[in-house]
């Protein structure tokens, strides 16, 4: 595919949405819409596996996005079949961006008592370990995804049924994992102990369906029904519907708090909430902690909107759509000559010349990663004839990176790892900038008394360096853990 464009070079990316469905005609079909609806989790590339009765097993995978390879006639009839996974796909282990096709889920396996298929939210922080050991004994690897792991120790447990083999082969995995999978007959969901990853169950009429996200279940018309919990493993089939268990040891929840902040959509439920209405209560937890004299609140549209709205509803100051997005600007741009990549932000975003011009203007952002794309915003409100500009970012600082399926630059590339806030204001050339405390976060998403020091109520390492479950493979190659500076 062509490479990002810059504007999306600058953000943290999930690495992926899964989605699954047993029990409906054309489970395809539903699949590909909650594809779509998750679209926003992952857009290099995607695949679905379903299973017929008569046909067997079916997959397709494609680079791309979902409405340009899964709303064709001809790939939609190759999928039959009344039970179907689907997978869309960020890379974060693995190649990135010189992902092959092998590389793209879900991935299958035919076990001695049949078929199976995996889809894989997350990352195995012990897969380099897990790898070495099946190579030495006998396994051939045909990707270089993490989650290609849990195909094979699945294929060397002794257990009696694919259900307790997933349970063997999940028992050996660290890290961050929501999966579903699939057999001839039924649907299967897991969330690993700390439940990192989000997972959510709905019903469809006599069917069933998994999904990252609620808004998954929106586009199908499907009930929302609840979160699998952490730890949790569901086996789902039409006629007997939902079996649950707790096959792993009970953990504190560690939930990524980054879910709230960014990768979710604003019209997903997480934890009981509405993911908009969280993110407006950041904004307003932002205009608490760090007011400033202005005339105008703009978000960096889209992912600072509703933490813009909380901004000004709570200072009173008026929200204006200072910057526009060019809805039409495809991520994967070509950028033929030197001068259109010059051109950087403005192929996908716009100043307002007539509201910014001689105004005091606040921004509010989900967050600064490298810094790239808040300089060159900064310059384009300055170029529209603002009169001062502020930064507030509806995050913590990011500090340290995720390996737990976000995409993170390694440390020394994240600018809050190299620089205090008064170093980024400078290096950013604004009037201000200022950044949502840990404890005012976890007050908007609902911990009225704010972060417990002794047991974080999520998973918060990439703004403190606190990481849940201990990154082996990255400490192995020399990654060093460390408390996050006071």
């Amino acid at each position: 595919m062509p490479p990002a464009h810059p504007f999306d070079d600058d953000k943290l990316r999930e690495e992926c949405g899964i989605f699954g469905v047993v029990g409906v005609k054309d489970a395809a079909n539903f699949v590909a819409l909650g594809l779509h609806a998750l679209q926003h989790r992952g857009q290099e590339a995607g695949g679905i596996v379903t299973h017929d009765p008569e046909l067997g097993f079916n997959s397709a995978r494609r680079f791309g996005y979902v409405r340009d390879n899964f709303t064709s006639s001809d790939v939609m009839e190759s999928l039959p079949g009344p039970i179907g996974i689907g997978h869309v796909r960020y890379s974060t282990a693995g190649s990135k961006g010189q992902t092959a096709i092998r590389d793209v889920q879900p991935f299958f396996g035919e076990f001695s008592m049949g078929g199976a298929a995996i889809a894989h939210n997350g990352n195995i922080t012990n897969a380099n370990a897990l790898r070495r050991e099946l190579i030495e004994r006998g396994s051939i690897f045909q990707s270089s995804s993490d989650s290609e792991c849990i195909i094979h120790l699945m294929a060397r447990s002794l257990q009696r049924n694919i259900p307790e083999r997933m349970e063997d082969a999940l028992r050996r995995v660290e890290g961050a994992f929501s999966v579903v999978a699939m057999t001839r007959t039924k649907l299967i969901g897991v969330r690993d102990p700390l439940g990192v990853r989000p997972l959510v169950l709905g019903k469809i009429g006599d069917g069933w369906c998994l999904a990252s996200e609620t808004c998954a279940l929106d586009i199908i018309g499907a009930e929302f029904l609840r979160e699998i919990e952490p730890g949790e493993m569901v086996v789902i089939n039409a006629q007997n519907g939902v079996e649950s268990h707790f096959p792993f040891r009970r953990q504190p929840s560690k939930f990524c708090i980054f879910e709230h902040v960014y990768f979710s959509r604003p019209d997903s439920i997480l934890g009981g909430r509405s993911v908009y209405e969280t993110r407006e209560a950041i904004g307003r937890e932002l205009a608490k902690e760090s007011p400033v004299d202005a005339d105008l609140v703009c978000p960096v549209p889209d992912s600072g909107t509703p933490a813009a709205i909380g901004y000004s509803l709570e200072s009173g100051i008026p929200y204006a759509m200072g910057i526009i997005r060019n809805q039409y600007m495809g991520r994967t741009f070509i950028e033929p000559t030197e001068q259109i990549r010059n051109m950087g932000v403005r192929l996908k975003l716009n100043v307002n010349r007539a509201l910014i011009e001689g105004k005091r203007v606040i921004l509010v952002d989900d967050s600064v990663v490298r810094g790239t794309t808040s300089r060159k915003i900064k310059e384009m409100i300055l170029d529209a004839g603002a009169k001062e500009v502020h930064f507030r970012i509806a995050s913590p600082p990011t500090a340290w990176p995720c390996f737990y399926g976000v995409d993170t630059p390694q440390r020394e590339k994240l600018l809050a790892a190299t620089m205090t806030e008064e170093e980024m204001t400078k290096h950013l050339a604004v009037d201000s900038l200022k950044f949502i405390s840990l404890d005012g976060l976890y007050r908007a998403v609902g911990e009225s008394q704010g972060r417990s020091k002794d047991c974080p109520q999520y998973c918060d390492a990439c703004f403190s360096g606190e990481y849940p479950v201990t990154p082996a493979d990255m400490v192995e190659q020399g990654f060093k853990m460390q408390p996050a500076a006071e």
